[in-house]
Parts: C-alpha cells; structure tokens; sequence
C-alpha cells in the first residue's frame, strides 16, 4: 500500500510540474475571434433574419383588424382575431370546406405517388426488360417540360374524360388528383430509382434462394430499406400539392371543390379590395399540416440516413 501511494504522489508531482512549465492559454483579441468565428455567428443571424421575417409579417398582417396591409409596416402593431372569425364564419368562402379538399387530395396524391413511384423504382432498379433504358430516358426528358405547358390539353381532356366517366372529369378531385398523379410519377420515380441502385443486389438473390419472390422481397426487404426516400417524396408531393394553383383553378370550378390556394386567391383578387389580413390568417392556418408533416418526417429521413450510413 505505501509503495503504491508513493507511486501516485510521484506522479501527481510529475503532473504538477509539467503543468506549471507550459505556458499559460493567451486570450484572442476580439478581432481574432471575429476573423476565426465571430463572422460565422453574424452571417447565421443575418440569414435567420431574412428567412423569418417574412413569416413573421404574414403572421402580423394576419393579426391587423383592418383588413389591408397599409399601416402595418410597424409588426404587430395592432392585435386582433377579427381575420380568423371572419374567414372561418363567411359563407361565401368556406374555408373549411377548401382546407377539408386540400388534405384530402394532398394526403391521396402522397400515398398514391409513394406506392406507385416506389413499384416503378423497384422496377427500373432490380429488373432487366426491353424498353428500359428508353423508359428512363423518356422520364428525364419529360420532366424538361413544365405541366403549364399541357394545360390546355389537361383541360380538353378531362372535358372529354367528364362526358364518359363524369367521376373523373372536371370539377372533380378524382380527376385533379389522377393529373397530379400523371405529373409526379415522373421525377419521383428518377429519384427514387437511384436511392433503389444503392441498395446491393445480393440481398435480392439471398432472398430468391430462400424461396421469396418480387413482391416478398419489395414490401418485406426493399422498403423498410429505402424508408428515408418515401419520407422525402412523401413530403414534396404533399407540399406541392398544396402549393398547386394553376391546374386547380382550371380543374376545379365549383367553390365546395375548391382547394385551399385557389379559395384563398380570390381574396385578394379584387384590386378595389383585397382582404389581405384574411388571406394572411388563412395562410397561416394552411401553414399548420405541412409544419406538422415536416417535423414528422424529418425525425423519419434524419434517423433513417443515419442508420443506413452504417450499415455495411
């Protein structure tokens, strides 16, 4: 026992001695810190700034009783939950029924897009047939084209579709949601085929050695896998949906059938009177699902990344 406490006596006066003959920390300069760091910390700040400041302009002019935006250049100037009666109880915009249709066919276009893009996917990725290759370039060369170039043709068509199968013609969510359908496939399919190509093949052949088949190893195997990329196209075909307005307005006629941007934008479509402080609480309130869904599947896509970064 006293050789061993006159080891760690030994030791701590070792320590203690080495410690004492370096030198003691220098403290930076404020300029120092400023050229190391500190600019960092005001380029964050600067870029925080920019990007909440006009959300929280919206939230102001949504609480400004007046019902325009003159005046409210000052924030929060003024309080009032006059915007949010008023949107919610007038019976000429019913904003609930608009908010009802936009979750309705935004949640359907999602699910349908994951399921179908993700079969598509699998296909490019783990099959070989003729017309492959052709298949993936025609999808990249389509998605050249925006959507508004075909809306003419959009509206000829389900015109046409409305006279046969009324349940998918215009004024229609079935049919809205079958042209976002048509739209979407293309690019989430790329997007996914090349998450589907990380994927090793040699878990598909363990898989056929024990009896599976195509669809065993897609729905047991592939999509537990490739969960982080369901989660991204699940949430940009959402938001897009929601944030669509040009093929809405001319598909939906009706004001019951009516989406929550093309209801919204007719607030604001008088120049004479713009109830832009109703317009800004129904923003708002349309704001609250993709915020839910964001963080939803945030937690999803950053645990699924990290998972799958260490697999080998």
């Amino acid at each position: 026992m006293s050789t061993t406490s006159t080891v760690t006596s030994e030791r701590t006066a070792s320590r203690r001695d080495v410690a004492q003959q370096l030198p003691a920390p220098r403290r930076r300069s404020a300029g120092a810190w400023f050229a190391d760091t500190g600019w960092r910390h005001v380029v964050a700040i600067v870029v925080c700034a920019f990007a909440l400041f006009p959300l929280l302009y919206v939230v102001s002019a949504s609480l400004n009783p007046k019902g325009t935006l003159t005046g409210s250049n000052q924030l929060f100037s003024a309080f009032g939950i006059d915007s949010y009666v008023r949107i919610l109880s007038d019976p000429q915009n019913p904003y609930a029924k608009w908010f009802l249709n936009t979750l309705v066919i935004a949640v359907v276009t999602g699910a349908v897009t994951v399921f179908i893009g993700a079969l598509a996917a699998y296909a490019f990725s783990r099959m070989r047939f003729a017309g492959r290759r052709i298949g993936l370039v025609t999808i990249v060369v389509v998605q050249m084209f925006p959507q508004l170039l075909a809306v003419v043709a959009i509206f000829l068509l389900m015109s046409t579709l409305g006279d046969w199968f009324p349940a998918i013609g215009l004024n229609t969510h079935t049919g809205l949601i079958l042209v976002y359908l048509g739209g979407a496939l293309g690019v989430n399919t790329y997007l996914m085929y090349g998450f589907f190509n990380t994927l090793p093949m040699e878990l598909d052949e363990a898989a056929r050695i024990d009896g599976a088949g195509h669809a065993r190893i897609f729905f047991t195997m592939i999509l537990p896998l490739v969960a982080p990329i369901l989660a991204v196209v699940a949430l940009l075909s959402f938001i897009g949906t929601v944030n669509e307005y040009v093929i809405a307005s001319v598909m939906l006629v009706d004001v019951d059938q009516q989406t929550l941007v093309v209801g919204l934008t007719k607030l604001v479509a008088n120049p004479r009177y713009a109830d832009w402080s109703a317009f800004s609480a129904g923003a708002v309130m349309a704001a609250i699902p993709v915020m839910i869904l964001f963080l939803f599947l945030q937690r999803y896509i950053v645990g699924g990344l990290t998972a799958g970064a260490t697999k080998g």
